[in-house]
């Protein structure tokens, strides 16, 4: 929980965290990025954490606005402690 508050203090905008929504809609892993990503443009995401969600059946969403309401980062995981890792490490480059 402090990571996550850590991002939130940092970010001038808001941090939405969204987890396995895809369970909500009967979907697989990979059939909802499919779908989002025939709506919207995905970030590129690392094979082996592709790989990982859809075997651990879990999708992390984190979208955070660091500076502005406009730039935004956009990152998929399976696990939400390293996720909000990678969350930090973009705000601290």
């Amino acid at each position: 929980m402090d990571k996550l508050k850590q991002l939130i203090q940092k970010c001038k905008c808001g941090v939405y965290l969204t987890t396995n929504e895809h369970r909500d809609l009967y979907m697989t892993v990979e059939d909802r990025l499919r779908e989002l990503s025939d709506f919207d443009n995905l970030p590129d995401i690392d094979p082996e954490i592709k790989q990982l969600m859809i075997e651990k059946n879990t999708m992390i969403e984190l979208q955070f606005y660091p500076v502005t309401p406009i730039g935004f980062y956009r990152l998929f995981h399976w696990d939400l402690d390293l996720a909000l890792d990678q969350a930090l490490e973009c705000i601290d480059t």
